[in-house]
């Protein structure tokens, strides 16, 4: 709990510092962009509202007297007008561009001489008017206003007149720094505005989901299995709600499965218990008769009584070997031990030992196998096991004078065995099940010679192989048992 409490206090500070990071940048990008416009609005509104000046002295004070600066005339008017206006510094220029009169102090003028190219740009309007030289200043540019002065019709020189004089540039710095700290108070005032919206909206649209998440997580947590959260299409939240969706799916699955199995076991303990049962009951009647009527009983009937037990005990052992082996298939405690060997080898084997069986109630057993079989690779005590299996259950349903035969066929890669019997057959619709321990089979089989779990040990024994067994029968004909062992040479090659 306290790893999530940080990881969560993380997520929030992570969170406050992009917003905060966002503020900064946002109050700088919007200083610099209003200070921007602010010098490029004054320098248009004093272009559009002095541009005009220098033709206006050029007009009425007519400067220029023999090609000469009139001094006499013109100072005192220009005076004036700077005076009037102290962002305006006027300067007399002859036809070259030479700075031959002014009405500023000598000391502070540092160019004797301005750009013509600039100022014929500016006198030919070509599109917006361009900066020019400013005297006082010779390492930046200015906005000016110029024009010609004509003396009969000839060019005296011009009227210059810088429109953003040093003393201006002197009063807007003094000025500047209240400005920008209103500027950047103003912006970031609106920047933590437009954040705090911008924040709200999506803390709400995070909780609101994380709301809705929160109440169908607790849903599926009261036993509402059937909830799942809303798809999101992309991000954190969209990860989240698959990740849970699939969760609960596997849940669900878990605990189908969980509930499948509890039902299986108690099917299985049953039938286990009623296979126990009988021969167990079979052998107390016996015992306890034996014990009421030993002095009554003859010899042969006491060993009559004594031979059932005997077979009773067998049988019950056979059954507890098979619940014990299939307990151990069902954990997963057996692991096969694979080997190449000959299957018609074994399999002649296995046909000797059963041979006096099957002479008892006259049944046939046979093999059919090509002489020059390849070997197969498996477990040898495991594949002992399901001939084993199947044999007992073909020579359980198999009756007097039918026959039993174990077919052996090469194929590409696998040695295919095949089990046939002339026994009782198999109802269509018990076949899916006979390999099922828990599930019970048709009355009329089970009260004839019940059925054990040997096959449900068979198909377990196969899995372990990576191989499948399949039946096919018929009711009164018999059955069909075959599947599929691999190739020694194949495997190792």
């Amino acid at each position: 709990m306290q790893s999530y409490k940080i990881k969560g206090n993380l997520l929030f500070w992570k969170i406050t510092g992009v917003f905060t990071v966002l503020l900064i940048v946002l109050g700088i990008v919007f200083v610099i962009i209003a200070s921007h416009f602010s010098k490029t609005y004054y320098t248009d509104a004093n272009q559009k509202l002095y541009g005009d000046i220098a033709g206006h002295l050029a007009t009425v004070t007519q400067p220029f007297k023999n090609g000469k600066p009139d001094k006499a005339v013109t100072h005192d008017i220009i005076h004036s007008t700077m005076v009037a206006n102290p962002s305006v510094e006027v300067y007399l220029l002859n036809p070259e561009g030479v700075i031959v009169d002014y009405v500023v102090p000598d000391t502070t003028v540092h160019m004797n001489k301005v750009d013509m190219d600039k100022v014929h740009a500016w006198l030919n309007g070509e599109g917006k008017r361009p900066l020019g030289d400013n005297p006082k200043q010779p390492d930046e540019l200015s906005i000016f206003s110029v024009a010609p002065v004509y003396e009969n019709g000839t060019l005296s020189g011009y009227v210059y007149a810088v429109l953003a004089s040093t003393k201006q540039k002197e009063i807007l710095k003094s000025l500047n720094g209240q400005f920008y700290l209103r500027l950047g108070s103003y912006s970031f005032f609106m920047a933590l505005v437009v954040a705090f919206i911008v924040g709200v909206a999506i803390f709400y649209l995070m909780t609101n989901s994380i709301s809705k998440v929160t109440a169908t997580v607790k849903r599926f947590k009261e036993g509402d299995y059937s909830a799942r959260i809303e798809e999101h299409d992309r991000g954190d939240l969209g990860m989240l709600s698959t990740t849970f969706n699939e969760m609960a799916d596997v849940i669900v699955d878990n605990f189908d499965k969980i509930t499948a199995t509890d039902k299986y076991r108690q099917e299985l303990i049953a039938n286990i218990s009623h296979d126990l049962r009988t021969p167990l009951s079979i052998i107390q009647g016996y015992i306890e008769t034996l014990m009421i009527k030993m002095d009554n009983l003859s010899e042969a009937d006491r060993e009559k009584y004594l031979d059932i037990m005997h077979d009773k005990t067998k049988k019950l052992s056979v059954l507890v070997d098979q619940l014990f082996q299939y307990a151990k298939l069902e954990a997963n405690l057996v692991k096969p031990e694979k080997e190449p060997f000959l299957l018609n080898e074994l399999v002649s084997d296995i046909l000797m030992a059963y041979k006096f069986k099957a002479e008892e109630k006259s049944i046939t057993l046979q093999l059919e196998a090509p002489q020059k079989l390849p070997t197969v690779f498996a477990d040898i005590a495991l594949t002992e096991r399901v001939f084993q299996n199947l044999l007992d259950n073909a020579m359980k349903f198999t009756p007097e004078g039918g026959s039993i035969v174990i077919k052996l066929k090469e194929s590409k890669s696998h040695v295919k065995v095949e089990i046939v019997d002339t026994g009782i057959g198999i109802a269509a619709e018990e076949i899916t099940h006979i390999f099922e321990r828990h599930k019970q089979l048709g009355k009329d089989r089970i009260a004839k010679k019940g059925m054990g779990i040997g096959l449900a040990i068979v198909k377990k024994i196969l899995e372990l192989h990576q191989t499948n067994i399949d039946v096919s029968s018929k009711v009164g004909e018999g059955s069909v048992f075959w599947f599929d062992l691999p190739i020694g040479q194949m495997v190792e090659a």
